[in-house]
């Protein structure tokens, strides 16, 4: 980097922190802070979903995947992100956003107090703390380690700038900040791609390099959808767990849905989202698909390849602009992670915790929103600082087997709580299943001394879980059902037609609310005669 490219990069650092400090003028309350108010435009919440749903990990762990492997780090990350994201579009995403505009909560999670009870509620929002803390070190740690390949810093140094850039825009800002700077690093990240695609092929065939490349020899096998460990089970596997993960069990996800004005934006918000996971990952990795004919990478798993391509080939200042776009998928995913664990702590964790919180006004809570997000922030730069340490082994087996292990577990309750087919299923189901899924995982990954276990498959280390969990929660519901009325007002409140809780679908969700307690009565007089 010379001094054109610490410009560009700096200059991306001054606007983020701008864009936060203007957004603070739109957050007056800790709705407006998590959730935007319910303004967000459709498809600003879409880009927002999109930008928010992969960090730097794409230009290294995956990098190393789309280098060694080639087309099958497409088909086996990305477009199954697509699919689940569009089965999502009419399943989740119209439900989430109901949870805003009907039952008037500002986390994802505050919905499972009456869902289930208190006790399911704090076993899944503590646990997915826990895991986004590790989640979002591994992905500091990737932006830190493409920054000192091309500035030299080191590792903890690059994990101190981007956390405080970030830290500093998204806790004055909230959502909207998250959101609108999401929009210019998509922006930056456009041109910084296609800079790197015309790059490469212009180095190589022009652009018939996009059919010739294929007839390399250093590429035989690079064509193949599925390779190595990434099977045609593993992408199976990965379509069951992203369907869950991208629809909100990433609760920043399930955030963009809540966001939207209508039920209907936020379909619209899904199926935006759905394209551009179809299309911009091919942009982006046909470069490191290239990669085995330009670089040869210093590491062993290939995670430097992108980095060493870009200084390579592109001349100062587009190099810059390429950093930004490495710097902007990472601070967009950390960002909105900080939010949505920063809602789950002040409307779930802490009234449970403290009689103080659930008096809370909209001062006190928006202090607590601002000062939760800066203690998650932290937490997940030291962890990050300890990401290739031998507990987590390397950055994308924290993103892959950890997240994709764990997350469906937490997930499920929490996703298949809103559906009606499933109202049966209760505490004493989602509480079982959140539990044998985490065993599981552990079980299916390490020994009872620790060390990792090597004779089970990956495709099985993170989709047992969560099919076990689903299992779990399936046969529970339907060997001790535990319906109420009460809860069945809830999931038809949610599940009921209409944008709003003053449009039809509103007076829908009263006319079949009143429907369960009628049937209640019914079950108590069939008793009574017994």
């Amino acid at each position: 980097m010379n001094s054109l490219d610490w410009t560009v990069l700096i200059g991306y650092f001054g606007v983020m922190v701008l864009i936060g400090l203007w957004s603070h003028r739109r957050v007056d309350s800790v709705s407006d802070f998590f959730t935007a108010g319910g303004k967000m435009p459709w498809w600003l919440s879409g880009i927002s979903h999109h930008m928010s749903g992969y960090s730097a990990v794409m230009f290294t762990g995956y990098a190393g995947i789309a280098y060694t492997y080639g087309v099958t780090s497409f088909v086996t990350w990305s477009l199954p992100i697509a699919i689940g994201i569009l089965i999502g579009a009419k399943l989740f995403a119209p439900r989430l956003n109901r949870l805003r505009s009907r039952l008037r909560v500002a986390s994802p999670l505050e919905y499972l107090k009456n869902r289930y009870n208190l006790r399911t509620q704090q076993a899944l929002a503590w646990s997915g703390v826990l895991l986004k803390i590790v989640d979002v070190g591994a992905k500091w740690a990737a932006i830190a380690t493409l920054l000192s390949v091309f500035t030299g810093i080191s590792l903890n140094q690059g994990i101190l700038i981007t956390g405080v850039i970030t830290g500093v825009y998204c806790t004055v800002g909230g959502l909207w900040a998250d959101a609108l700077t999401e929009l210019g690093q998509f922006v930056i990240q456009l041109f910084a791609g296609l800079a790197m695609l015309l790059a490469v092929m212009n180095e190589l065939d022009g652009f018939s390099t996009l059919w010739t490349v294929w007839d390399e020899p250093r590429l035989q096998g690079h064509g193949e959808p599925t390779a190595g460990p990434f099977t045609v089970t593993f992408l199976l596997a990965y379509l069951f767990i992203k369907t869950f993960e991208y629809n909100g069990g990433m609760w920043n996800q399930a955030q963009r849905y809540m966001a939207t004005a209508t039920p209907r934006e936020a379909t619209r918000s899904a199926r935006l989202s759905a394209f551009l996971w179809f299309f911009w990952p091919l942009v982006l990795f046909f470069p490191m698909w290239c990669a085995p004919l330009l670089v040869d990478p210093r590491k062993p798993d290939a995670s430097d390849a992108y980095a060493l391509m870009s200084a390579e080939l592109l001349p100062h200042g587009l190099l810059g602009l390429v950093i930004v776009g490495f710097f902007s998928h990472t601070m967009a995913m950390c960002s909105s992670d900080a939010n949505a664990i920063a809602a789950v702590f002040t409307r779930d964790i802490a009234p449970a915790l403290s009689k103080k919180a659930r008096g809370w006004n909209e001062r006190a809570g928006l202090l607590a929103a601002r000062w939760s997000t800066i203690a998650f922030l932290a937490l997940s730069m030291a962890i990050a600082t300890q990401v290739n340490s031998p507990a987590f082994k390397d950055i994308i087996t924290v993103v892959i087997k950890w997240v994709a292990g764990l997350m469906g577990p937490i997930a499920i309750p929490f996703m298949l709580g809103m559906l009606r087919p499933f109202r049966r299923s209760g505490p004493t189901a989602a509480l079982t299943s959140w539990a044998a899924g985490l065993l599981a995982f552990f079980f299916l990954n390490y020994e009872l001394d620790g060390t990792a276990r090597t004779d089970v498959a990956l495709q099985y280390q993170v989709s047992v879980p969560l099919a076990i969990s689903l299992v779990l929660y399936i046969v529970i519901g339907l060997i001790k059902p535990e319906d109420t009325p009460e809860r069945d007002a809830l999931i038809e409140k949610i599940n009921g037609d209409g944008d709003g809780e003053g449009s039809r679908g509103g007076r829908t969700g009263g006319a079949v609310a009143r429907a369960p307690r009628q049937r209640g009565a019914r079950r108590a007089a069939r008793g009574d005669r017994r």
